[in-house]
């Protein structure tokens, strides 16, 4: 796994974060209540690599991937303690 970078939701992603993910970090963080931006602290992403393949993680446990395909897909981690 290859670390990438953190960033606050609800702000503009680092030029690190490949383009192919950022409409659906956008349409999450659309979908999101502004009581997820008021949280303190404010949910975090982290982008990491795995295999050659770009994963964008939000602190509450949704996931922003690339699929075999090359499309990025959004899912949640059912072991997240925000589940």
């Amino acid at each position: 796994m290859q670390l990438g970078t953190r960033w606050p939701l609800g702000t503009e992603p680092p030029a690190a974060v490949p383009d192919v993910l950022r409409p659906q970090i956008t349409a999450v963080e659309e979908l999101l209540s502004a009581g997820q931006l008021a949280q303190q602290p404010t949910p975090r992403w982290t982008l990491t690599w795995l295999e050659g393949r770009p994963i964008a993680e939000l602190d509450t446990g949704v996931i922003v991937t690339v699929n075999a395909d090359g499309e990025a897909v959004v899912h949640h981690d059912p072991d997240d303690e925000f589940a």
